[in-house]
Parts: structure tokens; C-alpha cells; sequence
């Protein structure tokens, strides 16, 4: 018998694990890598699961009702997951976006009618993100402090310190992997941005097998701004998490759950998500191919012969159109 869903929060998560066979094949792979595809999710992101969550989440405790605005900052699939969200709720939505993501991103937003500010629009996160060498982190608490803290009907959603962000990881994305794979996921690849990913999905994996090896990635030191590179092509979504402040890692994210940290530069990451596409159909993001980078370096070691790897990919390529990722 048939489905009717009444709104797209049903929607939500339930996404396919896909073995890459056509890049094992093409890079020699003794290793399995089991794909997660999260553009399957509703607003083609991981990004769907966090949004959905925290928005009931805080219905549930009475922080947002009827004629709320919600609010939050973002690199842009956060955004476009709540935009979403927002609208099939009811509720206004605006977002302080990262100048740099792509065009795509404020569209889809505009499209759900939520608005956009660019951080060098707002004059104080400007000025902070200046002089913090783009402390992120910083840039939020100045936002709480000095513009939301003096409006009223406002649910500052706070991605990176939200716990409703890794449970519902620890309740769906781990839970699903360990389902589809029958049990049997000896090490898992997750991309960070806040960390909630990793956190979340890692938990209840490890929690299933105690020998679990979790391997973060991060940007390389060639894909992060500098003084002699102060505008590099970015991994839009991916941030630092090790050899950085503490006060510059989210809450979100557990910094005990990993066993080993690849580093990838863009460039790598786009060769990745280009194969892929030629070898197995399948559209990814910048940091989806990052994932995939790593995970073929854990996959080339002699001990992860015939291991099974999981990896997490968080969007789709439809959101890259307008950089540079699939240019010839």
C-alpha cells in the first residue's frame, strides 16, 4: 500500500548506503567504501537531520512558538535545511551566511523566503572575524550579545553549541549506517564542521563496535586563508578541529571520538568528487569529496584490506555549480 507524507519533515533522513564500486575498481581498492548519501535528504544535505532536529527540539522546550523568527549562522546547508524547515512551519527565518559559499546557496534560501546577511554586511561580526583571524566561534557570541540579544521573538538556533545537533546523529545517521551494513563497519570517515556528524553517528557506532576506528577530516594548511594566501578556494562547510584553541572548537564536537585526523586541500577533494561522478553517478560537494579522499588513503593501507569504511557525504554537487568543482 502506497505513502502519502504530509510535509517534508517525514522525509527526513532514511538515506542510502551506496558502495562506491566503480572508484574501488578505478583506484585499486582492496577496502569497501559505503557511501552515505545525504543529498537523498529532502534539501539535498546531512545539513536536513540538524535542522529538523533543533527546530522541534526547542518547540518541545517552549523556546519557539507561532510568529518566531528563527535564527542562525551558516556556511549555507544549515541555512537551507531551516529555511525549509521554517517554511513548512510557519516560522521566519534569516541567516548570517559566509560571504564565500556559493551562489546556489542564497537562492535555494531567498526560494523558501528566508533572508540572507553577509558577514561583511553586519559591521561588528565584520570587525571580530577581522581581528580573530575569522574566529567563527567569536563572531557568534558577539552576535548573541550585541544584535539578538536586543530583539524580541527571536530562536537563535546556535548550530555549533546545539546538543540536539550530535543526538540526532547518535539517533539516526549512526543507526542507519550500522543497519545497512549489516553490522559490520569497521572504520568510519566523517568530514567536520561543527562536529556534530562525527560526534553523533561515531557514538552510537563505537557503542557497537568498541574497536571502531574514526577518522576526522579537516582543511590542509594550502586551503585555509593566510597571510600569504588570505582568499584560497575553501572546502565550503569543512573547518579546523585539531591544532587549534580549544575555544575555537565547537561544542558540538567531541573531541575524544576520533582516533586519527586526515588532512585534505581542496584541490584533492575536487579530484575526488570528479571521479566519483565518472565512476559511479553520483553528484557530490566539495566536502563530500574530501571524505572521499581520505577514506581512499585509510582504504590504500595494507591492515584495511577488505575492511568495510564507512563515509559520510554530506551534499550534493548541484550546490557547485557556480565554482569551480566541476570545470574542466
Amino acid at each position: 500500500m502506497g505513502t502519502t507524507y504530509k510535509s517534508i519533515t517525514e522525509l527526513v533522513g532514511k538515506t542510502p548506503l551506496l558502495e562506491l564500486v566503480g572508484y574501488q575498481r578505478q583506484e585499486k581498492l582492496e577496502a569497501h567504501l559505503l557511501a552515505k548519501l545525504e543529498y537523498f535528504n529532502p534539501n539535498q544535505s546531512v545539513k536536513d537531520r540538524i535542522a529538523l532536529s533543533m527546530i522541534e527540539d526547542a518547540e518541545r522546550k517552549g523556546l519557539l512558538g507561532p510568529g518566531d523568527t528563527i535564527v542562525e549562522t551558516t556556511s549555507g546547508n544549515t541555512g537551507i535545511g531551516l529555511a525549509a524547515i521554517a517554511a513548512a512551519k510557519g516560522y521566519q527565518f534569516r541567516v548570517y551566511i559566509q560571504d564565500q559559499v556559493s551562489k546556489e546557496r542564497f537562492k535555494v534560501i531567498h526560494a523558501f523566503g528566508g533572508k540572507t546577511i553577509k558577514l561583511s554586511e553586519e559591521p561588528v561580526l565584520a570587525k571580530v572575524l577581522q581581528e580573530t583571524g575569522g574566529d567563527f566561534v567569536a563572531a557568534i557570541k558577539v552576535l548573541e550579545d550585541q544584535i539578538l540579544s536586543k530583539e524580541e521573538g527571536i530562536f537563535f538556533v546556535n548550530q555549533i553549541a546545539n546538543p540536539a545537533n550530535p543526538q540526532i546523529h547518535s539517533q539516526s545517521t549512526g543507526p542507519e549506517i550500522w543497519e545497512d551494513a549489516n553490522g559490520r563497519v569497521d572504520i568510519l570517515v566523517a568530514t567536520v564542521g561543527t562536529g556534530g556528524t562525527i560526534s553523533g553517528a561515531g557514538k552510537f557506532l563505537r557503542e557497537k563496535n568498541p574497536n571502531l576506528k574514526i577518522i576526522g577530516v579537516q582543511p590542509g594548511s594550502g586551503s585555509l586563508p593566510s597571510e600569504e594566501n588570505p582568499t584560497p578556494e575553501e572546502i565550503t562547510g569543512v573547518h579546523p578541529f585539531s591544532g587549534i584553541p580549544d575555544e575555537r572548537i565547537p561544542k558540538t564536537m567531541d573531541t575524544s571520538i576520533y582516533d586519527e585526523v586526515i588532512e585534505v586541500e581542496t584541490w584533492q577533494a575536487y579530484e575526488a568528487a570528479r571521479a566519483v561522478a565518472r565512476t559511479d553517478g553520483i553528484l557530490i560537494g566539495t566536502s563530500s569529496g574530501a571524505a572521499i579522499y581520505a577514506a581512499t588513503q585509510a582504504a590504500r593501507r595494507a591492515e584495511n584490506k577488505g575492511k568495510q569504511i564507512a563515509l559520510i557525504l554530506p551534499d550534493t554537487g548541484l550546490r557547485y555549480l557556480s565554482t569551480g568543482l566541476f570545470d574542466e
